[in-house]
C-alpha cells in the first residue's frame, strides 16, 4: 500500500480494503484522496485513471534466470585488500572424513606493507564466486621484533564444509598455479 506522501499536508488519505486473500495473507487495497484545506496551487487539476490490480489468478510467476558472478578467487586478511603472497597450504583430514583442517603459512605477506594504512587484520577471508569462507584463527610470526610471516588455521567440522573449502582451493590453485602434492 503506497500513496504519495508530498500531498499529505494538503489532503487526507483513506485506505479501503478491497480484497483479502485467506491463503496468501495479501491485502489488496486502493487509496482515496480527499481535499480538506484550500491550496494556493494555481496549476491545472489532473485526473489519474484508477489502476486495476490483477487478481491473484492472473499473476504468473516470473521465470528465474540464474546469475553467475565471476569473482577471482582471493585470500584477504583485511576485507577489500587482496593478499599478493601465495601461501604454503597443508591439509589434514580425519580418517572417516567428518572433519579436517587447513594450515596456511605466509612468508613476508604483503598485508604487513599496507596494514597500517588500510586497517587491522581481522581474519583470513577466502573469497570466490560461491561466497566467503572466514577463519579468525590468525597468528603473526615475529623475528627480532619485526613481522616475518602469518599462520592461519581453518577448521572444517563437517564434510560439507570440507567440500566447500576444496572447491575454493581448486579455484584458487588454478588461478595462482598451485598444485596438490600428497604426503607419502
Amino acid at each position: 500500500m503506497a500513496c504519495v506522501r508530498s500531498i499529505a499536508s494538503l489532503t487526507s488519505v483513506t485506505h479501503s480494503p478491497r480484497h483479502v486473500s485467506r491463503t496468501s495473507g495479501i491485502v489488496m487495497s486502493s487509496c482515496s484522496v480527499h481535499a480538506i484545506t484550500p491550496s494556493s496551487f494555481t496549476g491545472s487539476p489532473i485526473s489519474l485513471p484508477r489502476l486495476h490490480t490483477p487478481s491473484p489468478t492472473t499473476l504468473r510467476p516470473r521465470s528465474l534466470v540464474p546469475i553467475t558472478m565471476m569473482v577471482k578467487p582471493s585470500l584477504q586478511f583485511i576485507q577489500g585488500t587482496d593478499e599478493l603472497t601465495i601461501p604454503d597450504v597443508k591439509l589434514t583430514r580425519s580418517r572417516d572424513g567428518s572433519n579436517g583442517m587447513a594450515l596456511f603459512s605466509f612468508d613476508q605477506p604483503s598485508v604487513f606493507d599496507s596494514s597500517g594504512e588500510v586497517g587491522e587484520i581481522t581474519g583470513l577471508y577466502m573469497i570466490d564466486e560461491e561466497g566467503v569462507i572466514q577463519s579468525t584463527d590468525v597468528n603473526a610470526r615475529f623475528v627480532n621484533g619485526k613481522p616475518e610471516g602469518i599462520v592461519a588455521k581453518h577448521v572444517m567440522r563437517t564434510p560439507k564444509e570440507w567440500d566447500r573449502f576444496m572447491r575454493f582451493m581448486e579455484r584458487y590453485s588454478d588461478q595462482n598455479g598451485l598444485q596438490f602434492v600428497k604426503k607419502q
